[in-house]
């Protein structure tokens, strides 16, 4: 049936192709003959010679181009019709010639676009209000690389000004329950004046254990320094001078039981502290202290109740007193603690007991609120107090007193401060603090000198009355990185005094700055300035009082440490760069420049 339609197809397209042609003639075509029909004679093959003459057949039909010339052409010239009959005596099986050509090549571009298989997974993730900068999480320290870790360390050091230098530390070990340890210090230098010498010697013990629910840890150390009387006017050298040697002696304790801090809503915690010393002197000055301390404190929500107290029993004596100067503090409080506030509300109680008797009520109160969250602070705070004059405080402060040291206790009448604090820039922070300050009866160390005695010595009296303190502080840390720290704090003091005349021996400007520089793992850096405004003493002469100013003053300290191995280093230590002649208390100079160095071993 294909191969009929095939040549049907056929015979359409070549009469299609001349009956065109003829239809353009425009002379009339004479009737032409009938055609002669011609017969094929057929001839019997075998099939494969059928296959062969089939293709051959079908080839030659397919080059075969239509017969235009000219037969039976009449004397007018138009040629007339042609007719053929052909006689197929085979199965027609077509080539791919046979076909007609499309004049269009096919779209072989794959335009099916991908579709990747997609899958969706629910994240378990709670729905956060990220209306807050998010705290930074503790980063865990990293694991020391030395696998050899060293518990003990050991620095000795020489110097000029006959300086010899010397520290130890000792522990057990990495032991997160049991830490036991111990220390020793010690430093001596000379001066150039007569006498000037001065000794420092340190040691002690401690110990921690941490339990489930509590933790005890405890403490021995001793603390033993020596000077000798060397100031006089260097102008108006005096013909005797008593350069007695002064030394003081304390050996102290102390003992804390407290429970472990856990992160629990509505929490109870406490604590309870007992410490205390023994202090003498090199002549008959004595004091014993000895302080019972607690606090129990319950947590409810943002919501803090609790009480802290202490009894504070010390005693005080001397050639001309023997003293019982005691205080027992109660201070009951309420918190209040929010992500942008937090208030202490609270009242401080007082009782004075022993040689006087007082009874006193302070407030206890401070707040805090976010001006610029997570960066910027206001803080403002009320409080009171009752000092309790110590004779081995004083010797801390000035190492030069005389004997029979006046005791009265002071009295912060009213402390009230306010002020920003927070952080500026990453790694910049800072505090500022303006503050007034009611001091009732403030002790204040003043020259007691007698030189047509040899004595030169100080003393301490009292401004009776109320005393008043306003100023300015300011505190500032910068970290840029890991390697570099700069930090300094600077005071302005402005004094009112009650009774006396001038705030003898209190500076109003001081400032105080230092630096770590880390420059590589084997080099450290250290360095410090001290700049102290001028003070006035009431030096009096022949009787009639003759107030001196002590000069301001700047001293600049420096220090370079080298690891030479995970267990040597070599350091070294400068004091007073500028070589100053720094003047604390009245006619006291410090030391000049003075360096020393060594080494350190860890072991």
């Amino acid at each position: 049936m294909k191969l009929k339609y095939i040549y049907t197809l056929l015979t359409l397209l070549i009469a299609l192709y001349f009956v065109p042609a003829d239809a353009q003639t425009k002379n009339k075509v004479k009737k032409q003959p009938a055609a002669v029909s011609h017969k094929k004679k057929i001839t019997k093959t075998t099939t494969g010679q059928q296959k062969v003459n089939a293709k051959s057949l079908g080839e030659a039909a397919a080059k075969t181009s239509p017969d235009t010339t000219k037969k039976g052409v009449g004397a007018n010239g138009i040629s007339g019709s042609l007719s053929e009959e052909i006689v197929v005596t085979t199965a027609y099986k077509p080539v791919l010639a046979d076909a007609v050509k499309i004049r269009r090549n096919p779209d072989l571009e794959d335009k099916t676009p991908f579709k990747a298989p997609l899958s969706y997974i629910p994240i378990d993730k709670p729905l956060e209000l990220n209306s807050e900068i998010k705290p930074l999480e503790a980063m865990k320290r990293p694991a020391e690389r030395d696998s050899a870790q060293t518990n003990n360390y050991l620095k000795v050091g020489l110097g000029n000004l006959k300086t010899t230098f010397g520290e130890a530390y000792f522990g057990n070990g990495k032991d997160e329950a049991l830490q036991v340890g111990g220390y020793l210090k010690h430093i001596s230098q000379a001066g150039s004046l007569y006498k000037q010498n001065t000794e420092s010697d340190q040691a002690g013990i401690f110990g921690k254990s941490v339990g489930v629910q509590n933790s005890l840890n405890g403490r021995i150390d001793y603390d033993y320094r020596s000077n000798y009387f060397y100031g006089y006017d260097q102008l108006n050298p005096p013909a005797k001078l008593q350069v007695d040697k002064q030394y003081f002696s304390t050996i102290s304790a102390e003992g804390e039981l407290a429970k472990n801090f856990k992160d629990v809503p509505n929490d109870f915690t406490y604590a309870l502290k007992i410490k205390g010393y023994i202090f003498k002197d090199a002549f008959q000055a004595k004091e014993s202290n000895l302080v019972l301390s607690g606090f129990l404190n319950e947590t409810i929500n943002q919501f803090y109740a609790g009480i802290s107290g202490s009894v504070d029993v010390a005693t005080q004596q001397d050639i001309a007193y023997n003293l019982n100067n005691s205080l027992l503090r109660v201070n009951p409080y309420l918190k209040f603690q929010g992500d942008f506030y937090k208030i202490d509300a609270g009242i401080n109680i007082v009782d004075q007991f022993g040689f006087k008797s007082a009874f006193y009520i302070f407030p206890a109160a401070s707040a805090e609120l976010q001006v610029i969250p997570k960066y910027v602070r206001l803080f403002v705070e009320a409080k009171g107090d009752v000092n309790r004059s110590s004779l081995r405080d004083f010797s801390l402060i000035n190492p030069f007193l005389g004997q029979n040291t006046n005791i009265t206790n002071s009295v912060d009448q009213l402390d009230i401060s306010a002020g920003l604090k927070g952080t500026l820039a990453p790694g910049l922070g800072f505090k500022a603090t303006v503050f007034r300050n009611s001091v009732k009866d403030m002790p204040l160390f003043v020259s007691d000198f007698n030189f047509t005695t040899g004595y030169n010595r100080f003393k301490v009296i009292y401004d009776s009355g109320r005393s008043r303190v306003s100023g300015f502080t300011g505190e500032l840390d910068l970290k840029a990185s890991e390697d570099l720290d700069i930090f300094g704090r600077v005071e302005f003091k402005d004094y009112q005094m009650a009774t006396v005349a001038q705030p003898w021996n209190l500076p109003k400007f001081k400032l105080t700055a230092g630096t770590v520089i880390h420059i590589s793992n084997k080099v450290d850096v250290t360095g410090s300035l001290l700049i102290r405004g001028s003070a006035m003493d009431p030096r009096l002469i022949q009787g009639t009082l003759t107030p001196t100013t002590i000069n301001s003053f700047t001293d600049l300290s420096a220090g370079v440490e080298y690891k030479a191995s995970s267990r040597i280093s070599v350091f070294v230590h400068v004091n007073n760069i500028l070589d100053g002649t720094n003047q604390t208390w009245l006619y006291y100079p410090d030391y000049g420049f003075n360096i020393f160095g060594g080494v350190g071993f860890g072991f």
